[in-house]
């Protein structure tokens, strides 16, 4: 059976109303009969303490917590704007090394060009090693539209590179000196007396190739400059070669043999002179040079 509906119906703005009144009765009470209110005071104090305690720790840690996501959102953020700031330096300083590198080439070659200004030369940069690990065979990209032709002569670093060997529009191949089919006709600058500079790769990684055919009477030393000679067929007189040392008799015992410290460093070229001047070619056909 069921239980009639009530027809009264309390509004909870009512219960509202009432707490307020209570309350407010409470505190003009507790302000007005203070003595008699102190034990309920106390007891209420007492009561509420700890609670008011634990919600204060509940509250600080809270805070606590949204301090430290806060801390740790913005120590992020300048964790990522730091590393942002690091790849820009670190790329600022490669393009400064970069640029410092270009320049110090740059000087090499104004420094070369000024060493041999009686030639007249065009710059060109290396674009392919075609040769493994040492630079006996590469090319540059300079080519017949800039006047560059088949056996000039090309310098770097403190002298002789080798020769152009072959030739496109806008690019030419160069064989170095240090290559095994290369043969360079040399003298001493001190004693002009004549040898040939033969290319070596396997000696190379010691650091030095091979001078044939020197004289055996030949008045040499360690550290003597070794340059172009005027007998050569394809190259300019008087370009420094490098460096002579370890002076040995042949094993024929009628001339002499010895290593070659290159003028240039071979394991690294970027930039390279080309002497645009042809050399008067040498009219002995039993010449080997360069081959």
């Amino acid at each position: 059976m069921r239980k009639p509906k009530s027809d009264i119906e309390i509004k909870p703005s009512i219960f509202l109303i009432i707490g307020l009144i209570i309350c407010v009765t409470l505190i003009f009470f507790s302000f007005r009969y203070k003595e008699k209110f102190a034990p309920i005071r106390t007891f209420a104090g007492d009561v509420i303490s700890p609670m008011q305690k634990g919600l204060n720790s509940i509250g600080k840690k809270i805070s606590n917590r949204f301090e430290n996501a806060k801390t740790i959102e913005e120590l992020l953020a300048e964790n990522a704007k730091l590393k942002d700031q690091l790849y820009n330096l670190d790329y600022e300083n490669k393009i400064l090394l970069q640029n410092r590198y270009e320049l110090e080439n740059f000087r090499n070659l104004y420094s070369l060009d000024q060493t041999y200004a009686d030639y007249p030369k065009v710059a060109a940069r290396v674009i392919a090693n075609d040769s493994t690990g040492w630079y006996s065979d590469f090319r540059i990209d300079k080519g017949s539209k800039d006047g560059i032709k088949k056996d000039m002569n090309v310098m770097a670093g403190n002298g002789l590179v080798g020769l152009v060997t072959e030739v496109g529009t806008n690019w030419a191949r160069v064989r170095s000196i240090i290559d095994d089919a290369s043969y360079v006709s040399g003298m001493f600058i001190k004693t002009n007396d004549v040898c040939v500079v033969k290319g070596n790769l396997e000696t190379l990684d010691k650091g030095y190739i091979e001078v044939e055919d020197i004289i055996k009477d030949a008045e040499i030393d360690d550290g003597y400059e070794v340059v172009t000679s005027y007998l050569s067929d394809k190259y300019h007189p008087g370009i420094l070669v490098g460096y002579i040392s370890n002076i040995k008799t042949a094993p024929s015992n009628m001339t002499k043999n010895a290593l070659l410290t290159p003028a240039v460093d071979f394991s690294s070229l970027d930039m390279v002179l080309i002497i645009t001047e042809e050399k008067e070619k040498y009219t002995d056909t039993n010449t080997k040079e360069g081959k």
